[in-house]
């Protein structure tokens, strides 16, 4: 089932447009014909069947019925020291492919990589894109939000604003996941943190800590970056979530 984001200035109206880069891909790519079902996505939530309807070069979504959102009954959100390459594409890919609600790099010692700030609007929106077409992928209605950079002292801050916050540290021992979701099964915002290729640091770590982050451990083998980032969502998700 191919899925399109859809604009609808008016609700009252059973017509959605779509983006010009979309009619091109349905028409041009997909080589999709007047009639065929497709689903209709708004980003904010709401999904529903739909039928493409196709005049000529323009194209447009009939809105149907409304269906389920596929979105996790947990809030979940990862602070991610930020990662070299393309490691934070393929972290927003799954990410949002895994149901997570916000992403936020974080600037940290033992970075490689930076986000410059005369860059930082340029790159979010290319993780932002990559986080859309995920979105299309698996059906979710929602958009994963992702925030500009912040620092470890502006994240120990942050922390208290969430029910849970786990640091994922390769230095912690005994205290896993799982260990938390028996703390606090209840819990519906939850956030982690994972540190980039170097890890983080004790001083960082004492910081988070210090501030009421629980350090936990991803088990006795050490994961790279991005792999930490996305089992971390994919353990949060079994436990609280839909997985």
């Amino acid at each position: 089932m191919h899925r399109f984001f859809i604009a609808r200035t008016d609700r009252n109206s059973n017509r959605a447009e779509l983006s010009k880069e979309d009619k091109q891909h349905a028409l041009r790519v997909l080589r999709l014909r007047d009639g065929e079902a497709v689903q209709a996505l708004d980003g904010e939530g709401g999904v529903w069947e739909g039928t493409l309807r196709v005049d000529g070069d323009d194209a447009y979504i009939e809105v149907g019925q409304a269906l389920d959102s596929k979105e996790a009954n947990v809030f979940v959100t990862l602070y991610m020291g930020i990662p070299k390459g393309e490691k934070l594409d393929f972290i927003v890919q799954k990410l949002t492919e895994l149901g997570a609600k916000r992403l936020v790099p974080v600037k940290m010692d033992r970075c490689i990589a930076k986000i410059e700030e005369k860059e930082q609007e340029k790159k979010l929106a290319r993780l932002k894109k990559i986080s859309m077409e995920a979105q299309k992928q698996c059906g979710r209605a929602g958009e994963m939000e992702i925030l500009p950079p912040v620092s470890v002292s502006k994240l120990s801050g942050i922390i208290e604003k969430h029910d849970l916050t786990m640091l994922l540290w390769e230095e912690a021992e005994g205290f896993r996941i799982r260990d938390a979701y028996k703390e606090r099964e209840s819990t519906k915002d939850i956030a982690y943190i994972v540190g980039p290729e170097g890890g983080i640091s004790e001083k960082e770590a004492d910081i988070l800590i210090a501030s009421g982050a629980k350090c936990v451990t991803l088990g006795p083998r050490i994961l790279r970056a991005e792999t930490a980032a996305v089992a971390g969502a994919a353990v949060i998700m079994s436990l609280w979530g839909d997985i």
